[in-house]
């Protein structure tokens, strides 16, 4: 790790906090073997799937009524309920008194109907199910000592006798594995969805393949599948060999060194995956990309081209031939690494920028397609992420980069991690077409 400069420990001092610099509260991330959350969950609300959610948060959490005066590290409030702006009041009466009996890293999840599904005769429950989006962001704001606020929109059609279907997200959203996600929205379908065997491993049985996995946030990936489970097929470019090979001996995967902008990159990982394992791919990860960053104005062909091509295009004809191949397993998984970029936009990024929204439109243009197999496709959108390229920025753009979002610190190659192995298990199959970002609220973009 690089030593820090001067400027960087006084920054990060004490002194600077009593001068009023945010100073980010220690994130409590995920350990395995140790309990999801840190304390007691309250399971509130007036909507439809009340029963459900009590009876599937009573065994991996301790449930304790809204009225109590025990300190609740997370809430779980129904408001599927709330079908009128009048009844918006119910946010109020219920969240008000909740606010200061949260412990450190509280977790709060609300629960919606996605608006977009709702009856069109009835558009006061579609105003009302987006009105939730609004106070969810502004809560998450306001919460202090890394606590966080997610909605959670539900298909009207899946049944409320059983939220099989949202336990994935549920247990993604009240772990330490959603540590640096954070305001954000995510949309759950109706599809079927796995109960794994054992929720420590729930990628077990599945092959996933992982690309830029030689270093950084894509050998993270590569290890954080693994870890739930997962045999892991690690690509990278040739000239990366080394680093590859140590990140599937890590892993006890395979390597396999590939430009994924070869034409045939598609065949090859079919082909390796049939030579190795015997088998169709079951999990994608486009994580390879590359920045070659200049103002438009002063900026050649070859650094548009060259991101363009890596990370775009590959993702979306390696994605779209697999497919074609026959290539890919029962309730396939493909996860893209858009960026905030690609949201919010950045100065001197058109190129990259361009890339990391069309990864977004990916998502949106082939979520049908992969349901039709039985599987979803999703998207990470990191924000400020600390690797090996922003800590060598220079000290003032970092920190200010570290500071910009309500928990007020950079987040971790593992919290990307933790969202990709989300998306990629069975019990998410659900969890199709969304783009979530991993930034900690970032105030760039939505």
């Amino acid at each position: 790790m690089a030593r820090k400069s001067v400027a960087e420990k006084l920054i990060n001092s004490p002194l600077a906090a009593k001068a009023g610099i945010p100073q980010g509260y220690p994130l409590r991330r995920h350990t395995p073997g140790k309990p999801l959350l840190h304390g007691p969950v309250v399971v509130d609300g007036s909507g439809r799937l009340m029963e459900a959610l009590a009876s599937a948060l009573d065994g991996p959490y301790t449930l304790i009524q809204a009225a109590a005066d025990t300190p609740r590290a997370g809430v779980v409030f129904d408001a599927t309920g709330i079908t009128a702006p009048e009844q918006l009041n119910e946010l109020f009466g219920f969240f008000q008194p909740q606010m200061r009996k949260l412990t450190d890293n509280a977790r709060i999840v609300v629960i919606g109907t996605t608006p977009e599904l709702v009856d069109a005769s009835t558009p006061d429950a579609r105003i009302a199910a987006r009105a939730l989006e609004g106070f969810t962001r502004s809560l998450a704001k306001e919460m202090r000592k890394a606590g966080t606020v997610q909605l959670v929109y539900v298909d009207p059609a899946i049944d409320p006798s059983s939220i099989q279907p949202l336990e994935s997200t549920l247990r993604f959203l009240l772990s330490g594995k959603s540590a640096y996600v954070d305001g954000q929205v995510i949309r759950v379908t109706g599809s079927d969805a796995d109960t794994p065997a054992d929720w420590e491993h729930p990628l077990a049985g599945r092959l996933a393949v992982v690309t830029g996995a030689a270093r950084g946030i894509g050998a993270v990936i590569a290890e954080t599948l693994a870890r739930d489970g997962a045999q892991v097929i690690c690509v990278d470019i040739p000239q990366a060999g080394e680093g590859l090979a140590a990140t599937a001996n890590k892993v006890k995967g395979t390597a396999l060194p590939l430009d994924v902008t070869d034409p045939k990159a598609a065949e090859a990982i079919a082909e390796h995956a049939q030579q190795r394992y015997g088998r169709e791919v079951d999990v994608v990860v486009h994580n390879a990309g590359v920045t070659r960053d200049k103002l438009l104005a002063n900026m050649d062909e070859s650094r548009w081209n060259i991101v363009q091509d890596i990370n775009l295009v590959a993702p979306v004809r390696i994605t779209e031939r697999l497919i074609e191949l026959d290539a890919l397993g029962e309730k396939p998984a493909i996860v893209g690494v858009s960026s905030t970029s690609g949201i919010a936009g950045n100065r001197g990024q058109t190129n990259y920028g361009t890339t990391k929204a069309g990864i977004v439109g990916l998502v949106d243009a082939l979520a049908d397609r992969l349901a039709s197999l039985g599987g979803n496709i999703n998207a990470v959108a990191p924000g400020f992420i600390e690797t090996d390229m922003t800590a060598a920025m220079p000290t003032g753009p970092r920190e200010v980069g570290r500071r910009i979002n309500s928990l007020q610190q950079g987040g971790k190659p593992v919290d990307v991690a933790e969202a990709v192995a989300y998306f990629a298990a069975t019990s998410s199959t659900a969890v199709n077409g969304n783009t979530v970002r991993v930034c900690g609220q970032s105030i760039l973009g939505a």
